[in-house]
């Protein structure tokens, strides 16, 4: 195959190590799993992923119907905050709606009666090491923490969502703020019926002990007596994809210098955001490059990263794990060339299954 990079290229042989482990998962604990479309909305591959999951959960209108229509099986509703013109149409969608607030549920609760209601709560502890994406920072949003308030609306409620890991690969941190968490809402937890423990629990990842993992998931349902839910999103398809790239020119300006022809800021947002760079892989040799975007950003740079031979014009450069947070939020920065998705099947096969256009990029403005 000749695809012009840039591309994004998911692998289904590493996808499908992610799903096996989520379905043992499932089958161990009990507990049901839903793809964070937040996270990783790429419908190409729904298909292969719903025979490994349950369903999905999302964070807008445009995710729940991308649930419903691309994915199906269960499909769950949260917003930080429903507007009044958009609620009829994320319940015609949803089997779940999760109100982020007393006030949202108090507001929208008729509307949605003839599905089941959840509510949010938030333990006001969690594992983000970044105070943005920290959901139990001071004065936060997400989630009502007040037990005392959330008891007089149980009988329009039949769960929970709580969401508080975040990349979070350490199990015995997980066990302690679920601790914590049992400590904290224990009267609210006895009258539920379900239960969603979130997303950011990197329980695919090499090391992460599933067993005990699994144990502890059932354990809890059976003390509360509610079905459990988990949202992976970077846990389903960590390692499944990379960015794909050519090298267009080199230069010295102190160091050795290599730009392709991606962008951080267009395609792998996430990582500028958070001032982390990508991972190439392999890392070593004698030769060192920074990895620079082509957009006018003066920051646009992928990282400095170890090469065995010099590189020149034309060579490709594949970055690592480029599924999760960035092609959700890739953008049209400098008019930059979009990145294509192609994907790799079992057999070794290799489907572009988009390609973006003029056309794409002037229908994003207006």
């Amino acid at each position: 195959m000749s695809l012009t990079t840039p591309y994004y290229l998911i692998d289904k042989s590493k996808l499908l190590a992610n799903m096996e482990k989520i379905a043992l998962l499932r089958e161990r604990s009990g507990a049901k799993a839903l793809l964070a479309l937040k996270c990783f909305a790429t419908w190409s591959v729904f298909d292969f992923m719903r025979d490994y999951m349950d369903g999905t959960t999302s964070s807008s209108l445009n995710e729940v119907r991308l649930g419903h229509e691309r994915f199906g099986k269960e499909t769950h509703a949260y917003s930080v905050a429903y507007a009044d013109y958009e609620i009829d149409e994320v319940v015609s969608h949803a089997d779940k709606i999760i109100f982020n607030s007393i006030a949202q549920l108090d507001r929208f609760a008729d509307k949605a009666a003839g599905i089941v209601r959840g509510l949010r709560l938030n333990p006001g502890i969690s594992s983000s090491s970044f105070d943005l994406a920290d959901p139990a920072r001071p004065f936060s949003r997400l989630g009502e923490w007040d037990v005392k308030k959330v008891e007089p609306v149980m009988d329009r409620i039949s769960g929970f969502m709580i969401h508080n890991n975040c990349e979070n690969g350490d199990f015995d941190l997980f066990d302690r703020m679920l601790r914590v968490i049992e400590e904290k809402f224990a009267p609210l937890l006895k009258k539920a019926e379900w239960v969603s423990l979130g997303g950011g629990i990197h329980f695919t990842g090499e090391t992460y002990p599933l067993e005990k993992f699994a144990e502890r998931l059932k354990r809890f349902a059976g003390e509360y007596g509610v079905e459990v839910y988990l949202e992976p999103g970077e846990a389903s398809i960590t390692r499944s994809t990379t960015l794909e790239t050519t090298v267009l020119d080199l230069l010295n300006n102190g160091k050795d210098l290599a730009i392709v022809d991606s962008s951080i800021e267009a395609h792998m947002l996430d990582l500028l955001i958070y001032r982390e760079k990508a991972k190439l892989s392999p890392n070593t040799g004698p030769h060192r490059y920074m990895i620079c975007g082509k957009s006018c950003l003066a920051g646009d740079i992928f990282g400095e990263f170890d090469f065995e031979n010099e590189l020149k014009v034309g060579d490709r450069i594949s970055i690592q794990d480029a599924a999760g947070y960035t092609m959700v939020k890739k953008n049209w920065f400098n008019g930059v060339k979009m990145p294509a998705i192609a994907i790799r099947e079992l057999d070794g096969e290799i489907k572009t299954v988009r390609e973006f256009t003029y056309a794409d990029y002037e229908e994003s403005l207006s």
